[in-house]
């Protein structure tokens, strides 16, 4: 596809609504499972870090 212009792009030929709406549902599910991701992290490392600091030697 060939636009003549950058609002010509943005427009996306009469689809703009569809196409950045799903580009912009993608990057908000990206960002959404990242952050819950990095959360899992830290919950997972603080439970690992408790149950060894509480066995006995």
């Amino acid at each position: 596809m060939q636009w003549d212009s950058v609002s010509d792009f943005f427009a996306m030929g009469g689809y703009a609504l569809y196409v950045w709406g799903s580009f912009g549902a993608t990057a908000l599910v990206m960002l959404v499972e990242s952050l819950l991701i990095r959360g899992q992290r830290k919950h997972i490392l603080r439970n690992l870090r408790s149950e060894f600091e509480s066995k006995p030697n």
